[in-house]
């Protein structure tokens, strides 16, 4: 084929694919520009988790109506003036990319005054046309609205996700910039109602009440780095306050929310030794250098920075997180108090106590079956992936349940062994529309973030399919009612975060078929409920816990795939003895 010069139209989606990918996108690109116009208050309301419509509205600078229609030209701002200005970029945006992107791919209605102007300059423009400049009565500031996105290119619109998906991709970007700003008012409103307002009081920590709950809020430790060419502040999480993906982790260089897999770890391992397997922090770095010391412009939507001197990055953010954490009391109250530490024997005292339903409806099979266990005579058949009839005789360590069978004996690791146990029941009740679920006593109120708030409306069927009930409790609150019976007595929010954290998937990617998704809620629901290791359990609690797992469809490993058991046969312990 001969070489050809892209039309325009082409060359302006072409270039529109490699900064908006999805709403949150434009969200990220409108919030930025709201910043750097110096707003003090920023509104974003989206419909349809933003594929319908989305809308920024901010009190800043505004766009003067003569320069509205240059906005939306390629490379057009008023942020670098020669190449030089990159070396030493200060503001958020800088490309000029932004506008134009988003009128490539969307419709797009801007109203704008600046505060001298006594009117503003409304524009609507979309792919390949652009309306007249007309004037508009309106605030000082600039309002963008975006509707339907993608609408002319129906193969990028079936690669976005489902509207609570990227509902909750908005509610994270507006959530990490609101941490990065906090002298600046953020409001979110989802489908008509409000999902998160901060107070923009200037206060990092009222900011993080804002957006993670005044439980997180109060709990957080300082963050505070040496002097140097390199500042580190912030707040981090207590090891006891913690989550199932490192979503919770924000990172902010020089104002500027980024993604950043090498400080991540860097924040991780300041908490080495004092998390549990699995675990992340909560924490919100703001990291401040000078403008040369990094360079921005190495990504499309800016999202990744580059560092000269990486490894003093690295050394810097980790030190003050390590500090922060090693100077705090090591006597922990409140949100999380109680929870295992890496390294250290898992006695969990939080975790649900165990206890088993039918105890007495149970006992007389389980005589016959300890009988037959015992004679080995008499008994059927026993398929190749079912269990013999077992008879429990104690309890090793805290962690393994000894019990004898007409092969040999068995060590069960009772946390693996209930999380099977915990995973069927949970599959079961799916199938069945029937999950097993407890009320609570007294419904219990709790604060979500922006983004769980979302998928907690968005996903009210998969939580009444789990056993979850909760409904709308004033502002940005729900009233719990019910929860699935395993979880019944534990930590019932980190339950509900992990089963949201699942939903939600941190990295913002596919989540594969329904079915596998259902699968890890399953698995997260029966890996929290599950009896921990350390746990005494009486006689009673043992043998129905060996019981149920006998009547399990898979028993011989968890749903991980872990092992549950470790078979030592007769002729095995007849050898070390040396009998044979």
């Amino acid at each position: 084929m001969p070489i050809r010069i892209l039309t325009p139209e082409v060359a302006a989606r072409i270039a529109a694919g490699e900064v908006i990918e999805r709403p949150a996108s434009i969200v990220k690109e409108l919030v930025e520009n709201a910043l750097d116009a110096g707003a003090s208050r920023i509104t974003v309301e989206v419909t349809g988790g933003g594929v319908e419509s989305i809308r920024v509205a901010d009190d800043g600078c505004g766009i003067e109506a003569a320069e509205l229609a240059t906005a939306f030209e390629r490379h057009a701002t008023s942020k670098l003036v020669d190449d030089e200005d990159l070396l030493r970029i200060l503001t958020l945006g800088f490309r000029g990319e932004a506008l134009p992107s988003i009128a490539a791919v969307a419709d797009v209605e801007v109203v704008s005054r600046p505060a001298t102007s006594e009117a503003a300059a409304a524009m609507t423009i979309g792919p390949g046309r652009a309306g007249e400049i007309v004037s508009r009565g309106a605030p000082a500031g600039t309002t963008v609205t975006v509707r339907g996105l993608f609408e002319r290119q129906p193969a990028r619109q079936a690669f976005l996700r489902s509207a609570a998906s990227e509902g909750g991709a908005v509610a994270r970007a507006v959530s990490h910039y609101a941490l990065a700003y906090p002298e600046v008012r953020f409001q979110l409103i989802a489908d008509g109602r409000q999902s998160l307002h901060t107070p923009g009081s200037g206060d990092l920590r009222d900011a993080v009440a804002a957006v993670y709950g005044l439980d997180v809020g109060s709990a957080m430790l300082e963050v505070s780095g040496e002097p140097g060419p390199i500042t580190v502040r912030g707040l981090a999480g207590p090891p006891q306050l913690s989550r199932s993906s490192r979503a919770y982790i924000s990172l902010i260089v020089n104002r500027r929310w980024i993604q950043s897999r090498r400080l991540t770890f860097a924040v991780e391992g300041a908490y080495e030794g004092m998390l549990m397997v699995r675990r992340h922090p909560i924490a919100v770095v703001d990291l401040r250098l000078e403008a040369g010391l990094v360079d921005v412009n190495v990504h499309p939507t800016k999202a990744e920075v580059r560092f000269r001197d990486e490894s003093a990055v690295f050394s810097a953010v980790q030190k003050a997180v390590r500090a922060a954490l090693v100077t705090a009391s090591p006597v922990t109250t409140g949100v999380g108090a109680g929870v295992r530490l890496e390294g250290r024997p898992d006695l969990n005292l939080e975790a649900p106590a165990w206890t088993p339903p039918l105890w007495e409806q149970g006992r007389r099979r389980e005589d016959e079956r300890e009988g037959a266990a015992l004679s080995g005579d008499g008994a059927p058949p026993t398929p190749a992936a079912a269990l013999p009839a077992l008879r429990v005789i104690g309890q090793f360590a805290g962690v393994y349940i000894i019990a004898e069978g007409p092969e040999g004996m068995y060590l069960i690791d009772q946390h693996a062994a209930h999380e099977r146990v915990l995973y069927e029941r949970f599959c079961a009740g799916r199938a069945s529309r029937r999950p097993d679920v407890q009320g609570l006593l007294e419904p219990l109120a709790l604060e979500l973030t922006a983004g769980q708030r979302a998928l907690v409306e968005a996903e009210a069927e998969a939580l009444t399919g789990h056993g979850f009930e909760l409904e709308p409790f004033g502002d940005g609150a729900y009233l719990w009612r019910s929860v699935p019976a395993a979880l019944a007595g534990g930590d019932l929010r980190e339950g509900l975060v992990r089963f949201l954290d699942v939903m939600a998937e941190e990295d913002g990617g596919p989540t594969g078929p329904l079915g596998e998704q259902r699968d890890r809620v399953a698995m997260s629901l029966a890996c929290h409920g599950a009896i921990r290791a350390g746990k005494t359990l009486t006689s009673e609690e043992m043998r129905e816990l060996v019981r149920s797992l006998e009547e399990s469809e898979t028993p011989h490993t968890c749903p991980h795939g872990r092992p549950t058991m470790v078979h030592v046969s007769a002729e095995m312990l007849a050898r070390g003895f040396g009998r044979r």
